[in-house]
């Protein structure tokens, strides 16, 4: 099986460079891998802590251990890696890490490669990103190596009679730390007893999100005390649902801020034509920084088409609904949760635990068609009492769910 994973490896990575030529995103997954290794180059022999991240929500992971780290131990580096142009896109410029690229397609010669530049004194995976001749290599070179925010679930290779070689990656990991005892007890199944159920780091990071000001005037311009809806990460499908809703369902004193997921300007535009009620767009109403003179009270739809604002503008939202749970992978349900606010998912929402613990409680509404969209909304809008009680389960939800953070820099705090 390591002869076929290498040689699938190396076939990855012709077939990619040739997709590349016709997709824009896979440009930048071939093109991003090509400046790899001049960028790390500049950590040769420096103390250096590495997180690698799949992509934004995992960074989000990572993010509150960073802070600490680079708070607490300031003689260190920080290396992040991402897999995906969707993560290193969007953090590609994160402040608080010295270099940030892509991980290197897993192939036992780029992984001998990177940890010999970069040698560091503690590698940090996210989630469930496992790279074997990565895991290998850092084995290998006996360097430190954890799992944050772990999640396993039954179906994953390493718990199959034939994943040997991927179960033995998995002794690189000198700790898991692990979201749930699910995860905890099939890492014991296949013999590992090195783990923390600590649970997940970004309830950490989204409750400081209280602490910061969430203010923003044109924002709180538009809603002008009304009842809003606040949809983020919105995909074609849950926009087509949205835009049904506002056009057919919505009142005059109901507003709605849309922030897609892909801000491309002929998707945007196209968006854009298909509601009825008046819109405005954030490059309408910001240029350069600085706001132009719109009366924005008179606008009832705002499509934000920018990046890096929408947790501030959850804080504007008595309902939210988050996008990506219909098709594709589902975003980030905590941010709005945090403020105390009702959640409206898609169906799609297994993968997630937050989602599957919010659904169950009652603080997030799952839909599957249009009817259980327009009663979820038309319910929160009616009913301010119900809506509250929805908003307060989540809020409760963050707070019982703090604390993973701590447990990790107290097992750090000895191995740094």
């Amino acid at each position: 099986m390591n002869f076929l994973y290498n040689f699938l490896v190396f076939k990855a990575s012709i077939v990619l460079s040739i997709l590349a030529i016709f997709n824009k995103k896979l440009k930048l997954f071939v093109a991003g891998r090509k400046e790899i290794f001049s960028k790390i180059d500049i950590l040769k022999d420096k103390k250096t802590i590495w997180f690698h991240a799949a992509s934004l929500g995992e960074f989000e992971q990572a993010r509150p251990i960073i802070e600490e780290i680079k708070k607490e131990y300031k003689q260190y580096k920080i290396l992040v890696t991402f897999f995906s142009p969707s993560g290193y896109e969007i953090r590609k410029n994160y402040i608080l890490a010295d270099v940030i690229c892509y991980l290197p397609l897993d192939s036992k010669s780029n992984a001998k490669k990177f940890i010999e530049i970069v040698n560091p004194k503690m590698a940090i995976f996210i989630k469930y990103e496992f790279w074997p001749n990565f895991l290998n290599e850092l084995k290998r070179k006996e360097i430190p190596t954890i799992l944050v925010s772990g999640i396993l679930r039954e179906k994953q290779l390493f718990f199959k009679s034939y994943g040997g070689f991927m179960r033995d990656s998995l002794q690189a990991f000198h700790h898991f730390f692990v979201q749930n005892e699910i995860s905890k007890d099939l890492l014991n199944s296949i013999n590992f007893k090195n783990i923390t159920v600590a649970g997940d780091t970004r309830f950490d990071r989204v409750s400081k999100i209280l602490q910061q000001d969430n203010t923003l005037d044109f924002i709180n311009e538009f809603k002008n005390d009304k009842y809003t809806v606040v949809a983020g990460s919105t995909w074609s499908e849950g926009e087509e649902l949205l835009v049904n809703y506002i056009n057919n369902n919505a009142s005059e004193d109901e507003k709605f801020i849309i922030a897609p997921h892909n801000i491309k300007a002929d998707a945007i535009l196209e968006l854009q034509k298909s509601i009825s009620k008046k819109v405005i767009k954030y490059s309408d109403v910001i240029s350069n920084g600085v706001q132009n003179s719109q009366n924005l009270t008179e606008y009832q739809v705002f499509i934000i088409d920018t990046i890096g604002i929408l947790t501030k503008i959850y804080a504007a939202a008595d309902a939210a609904y988050v996008g990506g749970g219909l098709k594709t992978g589902l975003h980030n349900i905590l941010e709005p949760a945090t403020f105390g606010i009702p959640v409206v998912i898609g169906n799609k929402y297994d993968k997630f635990k937050e989602a599957v613990d919010l659904v169950k409680i009652g603080g997030c509404i799952s839909i599957k068609n249009q009817e259980e969209f327009t009663e979820a909304f038309i319910n929160f809008k009616n009913d301010e009492n119900f809506r509250k009680l929805t908003g307060a389960i989540n809020k409760k939800y963050i707070a019982t769910n703090l604390g993973a953070t701590k447990l990790i820099m107290n097992y750090l705090k000895d191995k740094i």
